[in-house]
C-alpha cells in the first residue's frame, strides 16, 4: 500500500487516487531533499464532488508528517468580489504570529505596499500601483518561504478566487523555479472566465507537467465504499445501484450512503429502488425541500449563513437572521445534525473562532444561497452591510454586500460604495474599487454627485487601463457637476489617457476645446501648455507655425508659476527636436526650474502637469549634452515612482529614459538593463502603447551600438519593432534606428527607405537635430558608393545642422560622418577633428568609436588602443573587436 492510500473506511474522495496521491509524495520528495530544492506547481481539476478538497487535505497530512509548514485557502462563491481576500487566508496566519517588528523585517520595503493589502498595515494616504502591490506580496511570500522551509501553498476552489489572488498567484508561480515552495491547485473546470481564465491558466503553465483530472469512482469502488459504510452484506445489485445513481461520484456517494444508514435501510436489491429518491434529497431541489422540512427558523439560518459565506458563527447568524441567541444554537445544532452545516474541520489548517461553522460542501453552500427568494437575498446583504458597518469593519469589508442590493435612488449607499472604492484603491485594488464605483452608477446618484462617480471611476482605472477611462471621464465631461477646477483636471487625465492609449490627435483637440472655453490667465495658459505638449508629442505632423507660436507666448514667460514653467519647458524642447541653438536650449530648460531643482507642484507624482513634461524637459538636456541633469532627472523618477509604489507605465517609462540617458553616456551595459526593465513594466501595460515603442526602440539602439546586431535584430522580432509606428514621437528617433538596424543585418535597400522617410517627416516639422534623429549621416554612409554626391550632400547638410545646433556631440558626429567619406590624409585630419569634439562631449561611445576611426585613417596603434580601452569602458563589444582586429593586423603587417 503506498503512502497515503486509505483503508477500507476512509473518505470515498481517496478512493482510487493512488496516482494522485503518489504524484502528490513525488512532489514533496523533490521539494524536502533539500533547501536549494526547485519548487513547483501541482494542479487538481475536477468537477463539484469528485474529492478535490479529500486531496488537498490529504496533501497536508503527508506534507506535515515530513516536517512542512503549510498554508492554505479556500476560495468561496459569494468572495469573488473581495480583494485579496485567499491571499489574506494564505498568510496572515503566518505573519500574525510573528512579533510586529518581525513581520515588518520580513516584508522589508514591501511592508508599506503589501501590508495594507494582507490586512496587518494601514493604508497610505495615495493609491500604489496594483502591479507594484502584487510585486510586493511576491516579494514578501519569497522572503517568508526561506525562513519556512519546506513551505507547501495549497489554494482550494481557486476558480473562486478573487482577482487579486489570480494575480498575485499567476505572479507567484512564476518564481518556483528559484524557491523551495510547492503549490497545489484545486478548481472545476469551466467555472472561471475573462482574467480569472488566464491567470489560472498562467499558473497551469508553470506546472510542467500536465494537469491532474479527477474522475469518478468506477462501480468496483463505489461497491467497496458501499460495504465499507453500511456493512459487507450489501448485495452486488444494491452498490451497482449506488454507483448508477450516483454516477460514481464520491460526494454523492457518501451523502447517499450516510441517508441509508441513517434510514437503515437495508442493503439489498429490493431496496434498491429507494436510492434514486434518497439522492435527489443530497443536492439542488431535494436539498432545499430537506431543508425546508427541517422548519422556516432553521431555514433561515441556513439563509444567514449562506449570506455571511465565511466566519459564519451562532451570533452573526443570529443578528442576520434577527433570532435570539437560544433559538440560533438549537439550529445550528439541527443544521449540523442534518448534514447541512459543520464545524470546520481542524485539519484544514486555516485559523477559526470559537464556535465558527462552514458549510458541509460548496454545492450545499450554493444551493441554499440560490434557494433565498430575491428579495428576501437582497434584503439580507442590506443587513448584512449594516451589520458589518456598525461593527467598525469598514464599507470596503461590507461593499461585498453592497453590491448584491437592488438599485433604489439610496444616497447614503452611493455614499457607502464611493469610500468603499477608495479604501479598494488604497490597498491596490482598482478592479474592486470600479467595481463598487459601476454599482454606484446604477443606484443612480444624485444628479450633483453623478459627474464625480464618473470622474472617480476614470481615475481609479488611470494608471492601469487607458481605454477604460477615457470612456468614464468623456462621460463625467458630458454631463454637469464638476466645477471649473474639476473639469479641468478631468480634461487633463483625459488628453493623458488619450495620449496613452495612441489617440494623441483627439487629445491634443480635447485640451484646444476647452482652453476657448476659458478667458486668458493661468488656467488657459495650463490648457494651452498641454495643447503645446500633445502637438510636440505628435510625431508626423507638427508644423513650423505651431514652433513659431509656441516660442512667441513662451518670450512672455519668466518662470513666475508653473504654468510659466511648463511652457519653457515645452518651448526648450520643440528647440531641441528642432536643432535649434542648444545654448538658448539649455537656458529655457535651466529657467523652468527652481534653484536647479523642480518646482513644488511640478514633481514626479504631482497630478496637475503630469509626467510627460519632464520626461521632455529630461529630454531636452539629454540631446543638449547636459547628460548630467538627465540622469539626475530619471533617476529620480524611478527613485519616486519606486517609492510610490507606482509598477505601470510611469516606472516603464522612468527606466526607460533613464535607459535614453545611460546610452548618450556611453553605459551601454546599464542602459541595456534599464531598458530591459522597461520593457518588462511595459508588457504589462500593453504592447503598442507609445511607453512600449520609447522602451523597445531604446533596447534596439543600445544592443546595436554594443555591436550585438543579431540580438538586436531578434529584439526588434520579439517585441514588434517594425511598422506601423505609432503617432507619438519616440526618443530615440524610430526611422533613423530601425534604419541603421536594418542596414546592419544586410538589409540595405529597406534600410535605406526608412532613413528616406525620416528625412521627409524632418522636412515637413521644418528641420531637425541631427543627434536626437541621426538619419542624414546614417544616409551618407549608406549611400557613399552608389551616389557619393548624395552622400555628400547630406554629410554637408548634417554639418551645417550641427554647427547651428552647437554641441560638441552634434559636431563631432558630423565630422566622423564627414571622414568617412574621404580617404587619405583628408580622412585623418577630419577624424581627428572629430576626435577634438567628441572628447570635449559626454557621449563616450561616440568618443570611442571616433578613436577607432581615426587609428584606422592615422595608421595609429596609439589611437586605436585609447579607442579600445574607451570602448571596453562602455560594453562596446563591436568596437572592441574592431579594434582588436585592427591591431592585429597591424602587428602582422
Amino acid at each position: 500500500m503506498t503512502e497515503g492510500r486509505p483503508s477500507a473506511a476512509s473518505t470515498a474522495s481517496l478512493w482510487e487516487r493512488d496516482a494522485e496521491i503518489a504524484t502528490v509524495a513525488g512532489a514533496l520528495d523533490v521539494l524536502c531533499a533539500d533547501r536549494s530544492s526547485a519548487g513547483g506547481v501541482l494542479v487538481l481539476c475536477g468537477e463539484a464532488g469528485l474529492g478535490k478538497t479529500a486531496l488537498l487535505t490529504e496533501t497536508r497530512r503527508i506534507a506535515e508528517r515530513r516536517g512542512c509548514a503549510v498554508w492554505s485557502a479556500r476560495g468561496a462563491e459569494t468572495l469573488r468580489s473581495v480583494p485579496f481576500n485567499m491571499v489574506r487566508q494564505l498568510l496572515q496566519p503566518a505573519l500574525l504570529s510573528l512579533p510586529p517588528e518581525e513581520a515588518r523585517e520580513y516584508l522589508g520595503d514591501c511592508f508599506d505596499i503589501a501590508g495594507p493589502a494582507l490586512g496587518i498595515a494601514d493604508p497610505r494616504d495615495d493609491s500604489p500601483d496594483p502591479q507594484y502591490v502584487v510585486d510586493g506580496l511576491v516579494e514578501a511570500v519569497c522572503r517568508l518561504a526561506r525562513r519556512e522551509w519546506p513551505l507547501v501553498l495549497l489554494v482550494d476552489d481557486a476558480h473562486w478566487a478573487d482577482q487579486e489572488t489570480l494575480r498575485w498567484l499567476a505572479a507567484f508561480t512564476e518564481r518556483l523555479a528559484d524557491l523551495p515552495v510547492l503549490v497545489v491547485v484545486a478548481r472545476r473546470p469551466g467555472e472561471a472566465g475573462g482574467e480569472s481564465a488566464r491567470h489560472l491558466e498562467a499558473v497551469a503553465a508553470v506546472a510542467g507537467r500536465p494537469t491532474t483530472t479527477l474522475s469518478a469512482l468506477t462501480p468496483d469502488a463505489t461497491a467497496g465504499l458501499t460495504r465499507a459504510t453500511v456493512g459487507r452484506h450489501a448485495d452486488d445489485a444494491f452498490c451497482r445501484e449506488v454507483w448508477a445513481v450516483t454516477a460514481g461520484n464520491p460526494y454523492d456517494t457518501v451523502e447517499l450512503l450516510a441517508k441509508v444508514r441513517d434510514r437503515e435501510l437495508q442493503p439489498v436489491e429490493a431496496r434498491a429502488g429507494e436510492l434514486r429518491a434518497l439522492n435527489r434529497a443530497a443536492r439542488g431541489g431535494g436539498l432545499v425541500d430537506r431543508l425546508k422540512g427541517l422548519g422556516l427558523e432553521p431555514t433561515r439560518f441556513a439563509w444567514a449563513a449562506a449570506i455571511l459565506g465565511t466566519n459564519i458563527t451562532v451570533d452573526m447568524v443570529a443578528r442576520l437572521a434577527t433570532m435570539n441567541d437560544d433559538i440560533a444554537g438549537r439550529c445550528a445544532e439541527l443544521l449540523c445534525s442534518a448534514r447541512i452545516l459543520t464545524a470546520p474541520d481542524p485539519a484544514s489548517g486555516a485559523e477559526h473562532e470559537a464556535g465558527e461553522l462552514e458549510f458541509v460542501h460548496p454545492l450545499i453552500a450554493t444551493a441554499v444561497y440560490d434557494s433565498i427568494p430575491p428579495g428576501v437575498c437582497t434584503a439580507m446583504h442590506g443587513v448584512a452591510a449594516q451589520i458589518i458597518t456598525e461593527l467598525g469593519r469598514g464599507a470596503a469589508e461590507a461593499a461585498r454586500h453592497l453590491l448584491k442590493v437592488h438599485p433604489d435612488d439610496d444616497e447614503e449607499l452611493v455614499g457607502q460604495l464611493r469610500e468603499a472604492a477608495r479604501e479598494h484603491l488604497a490597498v491596490g485594488a482598482p478592479d474592486a474599487a470600479r467595481r463598487c464605483l459601476e454599482r454606484a452608477l446604477r443606484e443612480p446618484p444624485l444628479p450633483e454627485i453623478h459627474a464625480h462617480v464618473l470622474y472617480e471611476l476614470g481615475c481609479a482605472t488611470l494608471l492601469t487601463a487607458p481605454a477604460v477611462t477615457i470612456g468614464h471621464l468623456q462621460s463625467a465631461l458630458a454631463v454637469p457637476g464638476l466645477d471649473d477646477g474639476e473639469r479641468v483636471d478631468a480634461v487633463v487625465r483625459l488628453s493623458q489617457a488619450l495620449l496613452h492609449n495612441d489617440q494623441l490627435e483627439e487629445a491634443v483637440r480635447t485640451v484646444e476645446a476647452e482652453a476657448a472655453r476659458h478667458d486668458a490667465g493661468p488656467v488657459r495658459m495650463r490648457l494651452q501648455a498641454f495643447q503645446y505638449m500633445w502637438e510636440g508629442i505628435h510625431g508626423e505632423t507638427v508644423s513650423p507655425d505651431r514652433s513659431r507660436a509656441l516660442a512667441d507666448l513662451a518670450r512672455t514667460c519668466t518662470g513666475r508659476d508653473n504654468a510659466e514653467r511648463a511652457l519653457l519647458i515645452l518651448r526648450g524642447f520643440d528647440a531641441m527636436t528642432h536643432g535649434e541653438n542648444a545654448t538658448e536650449v539649455l537656458e529655457l530648460c535651466d529657467r523652468a526650474l527652481v534653484n536647479g531643482r523642480l518646482a513644488p507642484g511640478l514633481g514626479w507624482t504631482d497630478p496637475e502637469w503630469g509626467m510627460e513634461l519632464l520626461m521632455m524637459l529630461g529630454s531636452a538636456y539629454t540631446y543638449a549634452d547636459r547628460l548630467d541633469r538627465a540622469e539626475s532627472l530619471f533617476a529620480e523618477a524611478r527613485r519616486v515612482y519606486t517609492g510610490a509604489g507606482w509598477r505601470g507605465g510611469h516606472l516603464s517609462l522612468a527606466n526607460a529614459f533613464l535607459g535614453l540617458a545611460y546610452r548618450r553616456q556611453g553605459r551601454l551595459r546599464e542602459a541595456e538593463s534599464a531598458l530591459r526593465e522597461a520593457l518588462t513594466l511595459a508588457e504589462r501595460v500593453g504592447r503598442g502603447l507609445p511607453l512600449y515603442w520609447s522602451a523597445s526602440c531604446g533596447l534596439v539602439d543600445t544592443l546595436l551600438a554594443r555591436g550585438h546586431v543579431d540580438e538586436a535584430w531578434s529584439a526588434a522580432g520579439q517585441y514588434g519593432f517594425a511598422p506601423p509606428y505609432p503617432s507619438t514621437i519616440v526618443l530615440p528617433d524610430i526611422r533613423s534606428v530601425r534604419g541603421r538596424l536594418l542596414l546592419a543585418v544586410g538589409r540595405t535597400e529597406e534600410g535605406v527607405g526608412e532613413l528616406e522617410a525620416a528625412e521627409k517627416t524632418a522636412a515637413s516639422r521644418g528641420g531637425h537635430n541631427p543627434v536626437l534623429a541621426p538619419w542624414s549621416v546614417d544616409l551618407a554612409r549608406a549611400l557613399a558608393v552608389r551616389d557619393p554626391a548624395r552622400a555628400a550632400r547630406l554629410a554637408a547638410d548634417a554639418r551645417r545642422q550641427a554647427e547651428r545646433f552647437g554641441t560638441d556631440t552634434a559636431i563631432g558626429e558630423a565630422l566622423r560622418c564627414a571622414a568617412a567619406l574621404e580617404t587619405g590624409d583628408r580622412a585623418a585630419r577630419l577624424a581627428a577633428r572629430a576626435v577634438t569634439y567628441l572628447e570635449a562631449s559626454p557621449c563616450q561611445y561616440e568618443h570611442a568609436a571616433a578613436r577607432i576611426e581615426h587609428g584606422l585613417a592615422a595608421r595609429s596603434a596609439a589611437e586605436l588602443d585609447r579607442g579600445l580601452d574607451l570602448a571596453r569602458a562602455c560594453g562596446a563589444d563591436g568596437l572592441v573587436a574592431q579594434a582588436r582586429a585592427a591591431l592585429e593586423s597591424a602587428r602582422v603587417g
